[in-house]
């Protein structure tokens, strides 16, 4: 076989734009010839793939998956919104689901092992997708609940959450609290999981705010607590009301149900990308010039 050299790697990757990996893959595969590693990864997707990698992926689909005692939610983004309902992107999200249960979650393996299936689909479909995150919860039951979904277990935002223990009414409050979150998206699971320099940005933010202005210091130092107290009551799932019954915090409704919260993740679909908003008119000017 044939030296597969940088510079060789280097010349197939500015011919196609390939990644480097796939360009030292395609030299393997046909003994070091530039000219037929290009077609090898035509024919693989590869070339199209990476020819549309640099734009803006923020649609797709949130999917969610468990097994025994543990639970994922996958983001996987496409660029618009119409190939969410494609069949064969369909299909794509739940093979990569299928994959990151199987690697309990290993983003790396995970990826490693399906980003053949992403680039043929790519291919296929003709947009740039890619795997963007996955998140694991573990415990005793574990429950899921996707929203807006388009099809079953695939939606726009994807939430599993675990709680241990034995209760009798656990399996009856479990899917509920997967709800809540997916409607109030908390930050925290407990006050300890609190960054505390958050703590003190919100009573600064607070007390910059005026509102405890004027005031005796013991009257601020309430003020301050019960600011903190709503944040906590805000951003702490086991401290907000329960959205089915808001006497309740969630932590006294698992209570009551005999269970204890082990853990939670949910993804909101494209939640932190940067889209680029298209100008239809600027777009036409464009194309007349």
């Amino acid at each position: 076989m044939a030296e597969i050299t940088a510079k060789l790697i280097q010349e197939l990757r500015e011919k196609t734009s390939a990644g480097m990996m796939d360009c030292k893959k395609a030299l393997m595969e046909t003994d070091g010839d530039v000219s037929a590693a290009a077609d090898w990864l035509r024919q693989k997707g590869i070339v199209k793939a990476a020819s549309k990698a640099g734009r803006v992926a923020a649609s797709g689909l949130v999917t969610v998956v468990k097994c025994d005692d543990m639970g994922c939610v996958i983001e996987l983004n496409a660029e618009t919104d119409f190939v969410a309902k494609n069949e064969k992107f369909q299909k794509l999200v739940s093979d990569v689901a299928a994959r990151a249960l199987e690697f309990k979650g290993d983003f790396d393996a995970t990826l490693n092992a399906v980003k053949d299936d992403i680039a043929a689909t790519i291919a296929t479909i003709g947009e740039n997708m890619n795997l963007r995150r996955i998140a694991t919860v573990a415990g005793d039951h574990v429950y899921t609940y996707v929203h807006n979904a388009l099809v079953p277990g695939m939606g726009q935002i994807g939430v599993v959450v675990a709680i241990n223990g034995d209760g009798a009414g656990i399996d009856e409050i479990g899917p509920k609290i997967a709800m809540h979150i997916a409607a109030t998206k908390p930050e925290f699971m407990t006050i300890d999981d609190v960054d505390p320099a958050a703590v003190e940005r919100e009573k600064k933010v607070f007390i910059e705010s005026g509102a405890t202005a004027g005031k005796p210091d013991m009257v601020v130092e309430k003020m301050v607590a019960g600011r903190i107290s709503k944040y906590y009551a805000e951003s702490v799932l086991e401290e907000q009301p329960f959205v089915m019954d808001p006497s309740k915090t969630v932590k006294q409704v698992i209570d009551e149900a005999g269970g204890k919260l082990a853990g939670f993740s949910y993804y909101v679909l494209g939640e932190g990308i940067e889209k680029a908003e298209d100008n239809l008119a600027d777009e036409v000017a464009k194309m007349l010039k």
